[in-house]
């Protein structure tokens, strides 16, 4: 195997000057030879964008890292994605397009130095030309390998595969502080056969967000086949999300043997009218959750983002089904413990012209916290805050629970609202914070719903 050591190219360690030049002929002379590992020796070197080639493997060795600038001048401005959009952007911190066989490894670390970035998106938008850098993004690629690596800091997303097939990411460290604006943890979009293992993820947003273009995206691309197994999550806004960019349709998608805490939200699909697409065919099991606000979300309301806030997608009265026209269906959730959960056991809101489907959970364990802290369970117009309440269901349909405990709640352990065929099977309500049946259905008018009974 040919190594092409940065040093020999000229970069400087621990010194306060840029070694991009020297990186860049490293990966220059690798891609002559036909291939090779680009290897970062101990120390920490400061560079720019690193722009990656096919059949090169960069290797961040043992107490080495890449601390990259804080600089937009040290970013090129390439066109890929952003929020579901193709567009101008800055370049990611290592960036690669339309190639094979690339890798990023090592037990090194790559240090992103977001806080001027995140400065600028939080008090001076007018100031960044184009959106920030993600840490990792590689656009089009085929065979993408990413093992071993520590990422904090990152300015945006930390790992963003767009439209990449045979993806394999591997016991990464990735580390953004609690607070740190839209610093997801990794976001495969549109691709297809991923495989995400063996990571601990500690972010300012989503951990894992599973993704596959807007509305407004011309080419409406899958991601499809992604299991993601053996991984925590801490912190963060969702510990792995489906949507809310999903017009492309996300499907085939398995989630096992992984540990939340205090992830705001647990397993999170979210959507809305004029984005259309189907999430179908969801798998998770074997997760412990702790400390979440709500464990199980299935959001067709969500509002943020461009346009969320008009009345096409708020409204609760049904519109004609159209290829705007967002669907949750074969969705399937099984031994999974959940404890010291705040506001809500689960919320599941179809549309009023769309129901959320066929959707399962099998042997799942949840415990309302003591002193529950109020909140919303989800982002859609006209829900109030919860507290300890169970599972809430608007605008459903063949739904069943079995063998599902609900402790220490208010309220109906299952409260529907609007449903079709949701049968509960061998399921125990414990402790209640007062006496009430377990199930409740009820069905209201477009205009009742979201009511007083969310108080």
């Amino acid at each position: 195997m040919l190594v092409f050591n940065i040093d020999d190219y000229g970069a400087r360690k621990n010194s306060s000057e840029l070694s991009t030049a020297a990186i860049a002929a490293a990966i220059a002379a690798a891609e002559e030879a036909g291939g090779g590992t680009v290897c970062v020796p101990p120390g920490c070197y400061r560079t720019g964008a690193i722009i990656m080639k096919s059949s090169i493997e960069l290797h961040i060795s043992p107490g080495a890292t890449l601390s990259f600038s804080d600089h937009p001048d040290d970013y090129p401005v390439v066109t890929s994605c952003w929020e579901g959009v193709k567009q101008e952007v800055y370049a990611s911190c290592i960036f690669g397009q339309d190639l094979e066989n690339v890798s990023v490894t090592g037990s090194g670390r790559l240090e992103g130095n977001g806080q001027a970035w995140w400065d600028k998106h939080r008090n001076r938008r007018g100031e960044l030309a184009y959106p920030r850098p993600k840490l990792i993004s590689f656009d089009g690629c085929r065979r993408v390998t990413l093992r071993d690596v520590s990422l904090a800091n990152s300015p945006s997303w930390t790992v963003h595969p767009v439209r990449c097939q045979d993806v394999t990411i591997d016991n990464l460290s990735i580390f953004n502080p609690a607070d740190s604006p839209n610093t997801d943890g990794i976001d495969p979009e549109s691709c297809t056969n991923v495989r995400i293992s063996n990571c601990q993820i500690d972010v300012g947003d989503d951990c894992i967000a599973i993704k596959a273009g807007t509305e407004d995206t011309e080419a409406r691309v899958p991601c499809e086949n992604i299991t993601i197994t053996n991984c925590t999550m801490i912190h963060g806004h969702g510990g792995v999300v489906i949507g809310s960019e999903m017009s492309g349709n996300v499907r085939n998608v398995v989630i096992s043997n992984c540990v939340f805490k205090q992830t705001d939200r647990g397993i999170r699909l979210k959507s809305r009218r004029g984005r259309g697409g189907v999430v179908e065919d969801i798998r998770v099991s074997n997760i412990v959750m702790e400390d979440v606000i709500c464990p199980f979300i299935l959001n067709l309301y969500y509002f943020c983002g461009p346009r969320g806030k008009d009345q096409y997608v708020w409204d609760k009265h049904p519109h004609p089904v159209t290829e705007e026209t967002p669907c949750f269906r074969r969705i399937h959730f099984a031994n999974i413990t959940a404890r010291r959960v705040h506001a809500a056991a689960g919320f599941l809101y179809g549309l009023a012209e769309q129901y959320v489907a066929e959707v399962t959970f099998d042997q799942i364990d949840i415990s309302m916290a003591e002193n529950a802290t109020p909140g919303q369970p989800a982002m859609m117009a006209g829900i109030k805050d919860m507290s300890s309440r169970g599972f809430f269901l608007g605008n459903v349909r063949d739904i069943r629970f079995r063998n599902v405990t609900v402790e220490n709640h208010a309220g109906p352990a299952f409260y529907v609202e609007n449903g079709e065929r949701v049968t509960v099977e061998n399921c125990e309500s414990r402790n209640t914070k007062q006496a009430e049946r377990l199930l409740e259905q009820v069905t209201l008018p477009p205009q009742e719903s979201l009511g007083g009974t969310l108080d």
